[in-house]
């Protein structure tokens, strides 16, 4: 699995033996990255990709040197989770 940015659809996407198997939406800030919403469907769900997204997408943003903002419910509470990840908040 791959997750990557897709900055034309403002979103990082999971990608799973060339199928698209989830994505946190986003909107771009100066300096900040706003998820509003993650969405993984139901035959992926309970396979780890929504993990996936969220770790890909912070390790993407630290690398980039930019903050999060987790609007989303499910990013916000992998994050509460997760100290070692709670430095990227904004």
């Amino acid at each position: 699995m791959t997750v990557k940015d897709n900055p034309q659809e403002q979103r990082y996407e999971a990608w799973l033996n060339g199928e698209l198997a989830g994505f946190a939406q986003y909107k771009l800030r100066p300096g900040v990255v706003i998820v509003t919403h993650t969405e993984v469907p139901d035959q992926y769900a309970g396979h780890g990709i929504g993990t996936a997204i969220v770790r890909g997408t912070l390790d993407d943003l630290r690398a980039r040197g930019l903050k999060v903002r987790p609007v989303c419910p499910f990013f916000k509470s992998w994050i509460e989770r997760h100290p070692d990840y709670q430095d990227l908040v904004d």
